[in-house]
């Protein structure tokens, strides 16, 4: 197997022991530490990735690929070669709204599977080519499982993934119906998660968990080249640094994202790292508890929230988590069930219909403005992990239900006058 020129191995994010490219596959033998992809800086300075030269490669996240460690997986024509280069919108009337001239929404929703999801797995499909695997597994809630069954069936590859039967309905048809083999687990994530692992050590099964495979994070961190192409140039001769708003379970995507900033501060390619904002639900907020005692101990909750992209008991990458909002300048906000009930229809005047998980990053940002934390001279950006249609329950949930009325121009008139 040949290795990526610029792939040099691996450092425990604890204690910072480095690892070839072969010795490990997952987290820190010592100390089960997450472990950070190391690439060699000087090769990808000598690459040709520029923004000069971007209207030169393809709209997708494969655009970066001098700064990830798999080789070009292939699958041209495939959903595989759609993941990432997400559109960025700047919504007037929430910027309005909000008081914020400078405001931008990511709209994750718009990758092949509808979440952010898709650019790790995309990654770690990747990967897996490279090293043969026969199946690819992951525990997942509802968005993982389905970006890697989905890129999987993309390139012709075999997955296993494991829910909570709690999962929502849309999603587990998603996982169905991409032909991957879906087992629903009597227990929460975190339950799936521990079952995945134990199946993938006991059959050989290369494993995609988030907060686990060190591949997840180099997908996730292409969000932040795509920012760093698009809204960095529209902050020339700002004093104020971007503010970035992401809800967070696991952790893994404020980490991805934190890593790609730290790549292109390393090349060289910024001098300002953005301030980053985790968002958490009330009743998923290990991180966030963390952060506030200004710990790296990270105590399980029980979790509970309608967000279930987000609902995690022991996140399995919190304390990159909490780092990346530390060192950054960032923080992290709670938010309750019904704040995220009540900006799913918020985004959804802009033409930005989001799942529980993403409309919370956007209540993180109104209660950030409500405490004082961010202002109007701040640029703003919101990600929006993924699509509404992920979970109609919730989005039901959020807005009156639709009238029923008899078909005749009377009973329109009726009910017209009757909800002036």
């Amino acid at each position: 197997m040949t290795q990526p020129s610029s792939f040099l191995g691996y450092t425990c994010s604890l204690c910072g022991t480095q690892y070839a490219p072969h010795e490990v596959v997952y987290v820190c033998p010592r100390d089960g530490g997450n472990l950070d992809v190391n690439l060699d800086l000087a090769a990808i300075r000598r690459s040709p990735i520029h923004p000069a030269t971007s209207a030169t490669r393809e709209p997708s996240l494969w655009r970066y690929l001098p700064l990830l460690p798999v080789a070009d997986p292939g699958g041209n024509g495939t959903p595989l070669r759609a993941a990432g280069w997400t559109p960025l919108f700047s919504p007037p009337q929430l910027a309005r709204r909000l008081g914020l001239p400078r405001l931008w929404i990511k709209d994750e929703g718009r990758n092949p599977t509808a979440s952010f999801k898709d650019r790790a797995s995309a990654v770690v499909v990747a990967r897996a080519k490279e090293i043969i695997a026969p199946v690819l597994v992951t525990a997942s809630t509802g968005n993982a499982g389905a970006a890697l069954a989905g890129m999987a069936a993309a390139v012709g590859m075999r997955s296993m993934i494991f829910a909570p039967r709690t999962a929502p309905p849309a999603k587990v048809a998603q996982l169905l119906v991409y032909g991957a083999q879906v087992i629903l687990v009597d227990g929460n994530y975190d339950s799936a998660f521990d079952l995945t692992v134990q199946a993938a050590q006991e059959y050989g099964w290369y494993c995609r968990n988030t907060g686990y495979n060190p591949f997840t994070v180099e997908g996730k961190k292409t969000a932040a080249y795509e920012i760093w192409e698009t809204i960095y140039p529209q902050l020339t001769g700002l004093q104020h640094p971007l503010c970035i708003f992401i809800s967070v379970g696991d952790g893994n995507i404020i980490s991805g994202i934190h890593k790609g900033f730290k790549d292109l501060q390393a090349l060289g390619w910024i001098d300002q790292m953005p301030r980053l904002f985790g968002v958490q639900s009330e009743g998923s907020a290990a991180i966030a508890n963390a952060w506030k005692a200004r710990s790296e101990t990270i105590q399980p909750v029980e979790s509970h929230t309608l967000a279930d992209s987000i609902s995690v008991d022991f996140p399995r990458d919190g304390i990159r988590a909490v780092r990346a909002a530390q060192q950054t300048g960032g923080a992290y906000l709670k938010v309750s069930d019904e704040a995220i009930l009540k900006a799913i229809p918020a985004l959804g005047s802009a033409g930005i219909f989001a799942e529980p998980a993403g409309a919370a990053a956007y209540a993180g940002l109104t209660s950030a403005l409500d405490q004082g934390i961010v202002d109007s001279e701040d640029p703003i950006l919101v990600i929006n992990t993924g699509s509404g249609l992920k979970d109609v329950k919730a989005a039901m949930q959020s807005v009156r239900p639709a009238p029923i009325i008899e078909p005749t121009l009377i009973a329109l008139r009726k009910h017209l006058e009757a909800t002036r």
